[in-house]
């Protein structure tokens, strides 16, 4: 789907670029598909959408660590710090510079128009590293929901958290006809209420990491991948 903030000039646009598509790729010897957003971005000099921002997604759960943390991982592997993910998690292998835009992640997962969006959700612990993290979040359109640490410093309530507001949310509020769950976790703890959720006709998205939970992967409506994505969701 085009994202829709293009607007007529940008239809007319593609009108002449579908024209030429053939011709110029010829020579490129490709075979250009005209609904790829990168070949629209490339001929339109247009700037750079990612896949998910443009379609919908009405109910958006985001567990904050898991991403966020995740991310380090696969930046430590993309700057040759780790062999790959696995080798950077048996080691405990992050990439510390690289922190994660509140405002690019919510974009990516929500797209541009606010009206589609029931609810965006962060869950998160406290305290964090610095609470101002959560100031910035929220500026960005997440609604919050905190959860203490216990005492050996470690998050207990975040997963049975996310997991009781979707199904709740779900049952509740949801079409599922014509609503969009958007799960960014990757967590095999969520499987048993995605399954359940799939299986009672709900749409559930999961936007993750490549190494995410095989079983999660597997179960859920569809699976987006954030890898691609790693530099335009970098806080700059």
């Amino acid at each position: 789907m085009l994202c829709p903030s293009w607007g007529e000039s940008k239809a007319k646009k593609l009108a002449a670029v579908v024209e030429l598509a053939d011709a110029e790729d010829s020579e490129a010897d490709v075979s250009p598909d005209i609904h790829d957003r990168e070949f629209l971005r490339r001929r339109l000099r247009l700037p750079y959408f990612p896949t998910r921002g443009a379609l919908m997604a009405d109910y958006i759960y985001v567990d904050n660590s898991n991403v966020f943390i995740e991310g380090k991982r696969v930046s430590a592997v993309a700057m040759g710090i780790a062999m790959n993910v696995y080798d950077a998690m048996n080691n405990r292998i992050l990439d510390y510079d690289y922190k994660m835009s509140f405002g690019r992640l919510h974009e990516f997962v929500a797209g541009q128009d606010e009206s589609k969006i029931a609810r965006a959700v962060l869950f998160g612990s406290r305290p964090p590293p610095n609470d101002s993290i959560w100031k910035y979040a929220e500026r960005a359109g997440f609604e919050l929901v905190l959860e203490d640490r216990n005492v050996e410093n470690k998050e207990k309530k975040i997963d049975t958290g996310i997991v009781s507001a979707m199904v709740k949310d779900a049952y509740k509020k949801m079409n599922p006809a014509s609503d969009v769950i958007v799960l960014v976790a990757g967590d095999s703890d969520f499987v048993p209420a995605v399954r359940d959720l799939v299986e009672d006709k709900f749409q559930v998205e999961v936007v993750f990491w490549d190494h995410v939970s095989k079983e999660l992967r597997d179960i859920c409506t569809r699976f987006i991948s954030l890898n691609p994505h790693l530099d335009y969701l970098a806080l700059k």
